[in-house]
């Protein structure tokens, strides 16, 4: 076994998980939520069909 320890001034992320964030604040920050594949055409966009 080694003698050295592994020692961190950062918390564990499992003992430390991120903080709540409200909906409607990542909407502001991050903007709408996007589709992985935009429409292709115009028409298809105007529409708003896949």
């Amino acid at each position: 076994m080694s003698q050295f320890s592994f020692r961190s001034s950062q918390p564990d992320r499992w003992s430390a998980p991120r903080p709540y964030s409200d909906p409607t604040l990542r909407r502001m920050h991050y903007g709408p939520i996007r589709p992985m594949h935009e429409p292709r055409g115009f028409l298809s966009r105007l529409l708003g069909r896949a």
